[in-house]
């Protein structure tokens, strides 16, 4: 008798049940605050059983953090024209529009918050995006920097101004970046 090794299917009842948390725990930390949302609170929004939640995720700031980053998917395609400047100004345009949705800001605030004292998922994820970037061109400019010039100030405004959330905040922010070089 063979024993094949059990594969996650990617769709069907699993990809419907994270789904159904995800949508719930966005509607709850919009309602609630994201310290107040709890695993059992999520369960009944999302009409899920507690267990599959606490096996998945173990507390709420944890779910909380995975969910705040899986919102940006760390897998979606890099932008890549073959110019630094260009790729670094759309990247940083997504990610801009991206959280202008209050349901992805008040996951950063919540995932920022569950963080704690440790680099956050969402953070070790901008910080592998830039890495990418940065890695194909030749220039002087590190991660730190387009980090610090570029996606810190967007952060800034998700937690602080979000009304300041504008089209015109990417390119302006990756142009002090290269007029720094």
């Amino acid at each position: 008798m063979t024993v094949t090794s059990p594969h996650r299917r990617t769709g069907g009842r699993s990809a419907a049940v994270l789904n159904a948390v995800r949508e719930a725990v966005e509607e709850l930390v919009r309602e609630r605050g994201s310290e107040r949302v709890t695993i059992p609170m999520v369960a009944e929004r999302a009409g899920v059983n507690p267990t599959s939640i606490y096996r998945r995720w173990g507390d709420a700031p944890t779910m909380i953090n995975d969910l705040a980053t899986r919102r940006l998917s760390p897998d979606r395609p890099l932008p890549d024209t073959g110019d630094l400047r260009t790729d670094l100004t759309q990247w940083a345009r997504e990610i801009v529009v991206h959280f202008r949705d209050p349901g992805a800001a008040a996951l950063l605030r919540g995932g920022a918050a569950a963080a704690g004292t440790d680099e956050s998922d969402c953070l070790r994820h901008r910080r592998a995006e830039a890495t990418v970037l940065i890695e194909r061109a030749p220039m002087s400019i590190t991660v730190d920097e387009v980090l610090d010039v570029v996606i810190a100030p967007i952060v800034y405004r998700v937690l602080f101004q979000p009304a300041t959330l504008v089209d015109e905040l990417a390119p302006n922010l990756v142009d002090r970046l290269f007029r720094q070089h």
